[in-house]
């Protein structure tokens, strides 16, 4: 018998809860789903998009909070990659740029993912990305379940 999970919500610990949440919600557009407390002072919160849940939590209460991160703590930050399937990464890249974000144009990474990189304000990876080709699209029906339409015009027919 399988264990029958019906979804996943990464916890990451962030330095600046205001920072972190600007960036996930104003910027990429995550819904505030919950948090630990009322109004704008909170340590843990729940955000939400299209069904990926995300948490997030602070590594320090605000009283304790130094005035810069220790290092120590987020030394393995940057070996911490989330990714996310995005259809529309060409206008993904320009949103974010809009907003000053430090992204490069979208590539197409050797096993056939079209793909775009960027750093969130505590130096987490994120990877937005999508099938580049028709055999990649068949693994990921394969995979995960997914429907596309007849003829996804972001998915080359080579």
């Amino acid at each position: 018998m399988a264990i029958d999970i019906w979804g996943c919500a990464p916890l990451i610990q962030v330095f600046d809860m205001p920072v972190a949440i600007h960036f996930y919600r104003d910027i990429l557009g995550f819904e505030l789903v919950t948090t630990s407390r009322p109004r704008d002072h909170f340590d843990w919160a729940l955000l939400s998009l299209n069904g990926v849940g995300l948490m997030l939590n602070t590594a320090y209460e605000q009283d304790n909070r130094p005035p810069v991160p220790d290092p120590a703590r987020v030394a393995a930050h940057g070996d911490t990659c989330l990714f996310f399937g995005l259809k529309d990464l060409d206008g993904a890249y320009r949103h974010l740029r809009a907003h000053g974000i430090d992204v490069k144009e979208p590539a197409i990474a050797p096993y056939g993912m079209k793909q775009l990189g960027v750093q969130d304000p505590d130096g987490y990876n994120l990877c937005f990305q999508w099938p580049a080709s028709r055999q990649m699209r068949a693994q990921w029906q394969e995979w995960y379940g997914l429907e596309f339409e007849k003829r996804d015009a972001t998915v080359p027919d080579a």
